[in-house]
């Protein structure tokens, strides 16, 4: 099944000890990088956390980030470190010494100095499970997102392997027409240049224009290809990189059939057929 690699996830939870939410968002990429953002708190989890995403995807620039807020803890006594708030007390002193004009320390500005306010120690362990599991979710609801995607890049590749399956179709029908036109052609040029040719020698020329203008291994190529993107996109596999080399040699037999081209009507399916390719190669760059 094809995945895209463009998708948005965002989960929160609410817990006794605060916020926990995790933002994950993944763009195109030629193979899986993450970006990861995580709060003091949970920094002890980033080696899980990129264990966890690698599991799940393959390719994109992926974007994670973890925002924690702890829960207000109205309740709790303020406990003050009085050593601490001592030896800041006399700091400010002798720097107000020093100074023309001072004003007294607000106390609240004394209390957010680091270290006066003594922290009750946060139990961590429960803490990062919790953010584990929601992470877990998170990436569910991204490879979801992803495979949503994936159906319509999927529904896009399938009918343009139908358009140049016609085409190849099409020109597999012309191809009698146009040696028959050539033989004409030069039959005609020759009978203008009144000439005795050896009909020997008129049959080994029609072969080597025949041969010049021959497709058959060229449309045979564009098939076997068409066979296989259909075969790729329904595995259950990522396939980007391999659709993305399907899409070079499509478009090189593309090339070669209009360059071969001594009619119109295969100019125009070699046209066609690039601008096929070329609708499927964009959509081939935002494939898993």
């Amino acid at each position: 099944m094809v995945h895209s690699m463009t998708a948005f996830a965002r989960r929160e939870i609410n817990l006794d000890a605060g916020v926990i939410s995790w933002e994950l968002r993944s763009l195109n990429h030629r193979y899986l990088e993450i970006a990861l953002r995580l709060p003091e708190e949970l920094r002890a989890l980033e080696t899980a956390v990129r264990e966890r995403v690698n599991a799940r995807l393959a390719r994109g620039k992926v974007d994670c980030v973890c925002r924690f807020q702890p829960a207000a803890r109205s309740a709790v006594p303020v406990d003050i470190d009085m050593d601490n708030l001592r030896r800041l007390a006399g700091a400010c002193e002798t720097v107000a010494a020093g100074l023309p004009e001072t004003t007294p320390p607000n106390p609240v500005e004394l209390l957010r100095w680091p270290g006066i306010v003594r922290d009750e120690p946060l139990d961590t362990g429960p803490l990062m499970q919790d953010a584990l599991a929601l992470l877990d979710t998170t990436l569910t609801e991204l490879v979801e997102s992803r495979a949503r995607e994936g159906e319509s890049i999927t529904a896009l590749l399938t009918r343009r392997c139908d358009g140049m399956a016609g085409q190849v179709s099409k020109a597999r029908v012309l191809l009698p027409d146009i040696r028959a036109g050539l033989r004409s052609k030069l039959e005609q040029r020759l009978a203008e240049l009144d000439v005795e040719v050896e009909p020997g020698r008129m049959e080994q020329e029609l072969a080597i224009q025949l041969q010049k203008i021959d497709v058959d291994e060229e449309l045979d190529r564009l098939e076997s290809h068409i066979v296989e993107v259909r075969r790729v996109i329904g595995s259950g596999e990522p396939v980007g990189r391999r659709l993305d080399f399907l899409m070079q040699e499509l478009n090189r037999e593309a090339n070669t059939l209009g360059s071969k081209s001594v009619a119109s009507d295969t100019t125009g399916i070699s046209v066609e057929l690039k601008v096929l390719i070329e609708q499927m190669r964009e959509q081939v760059q935002n494939v898993e």
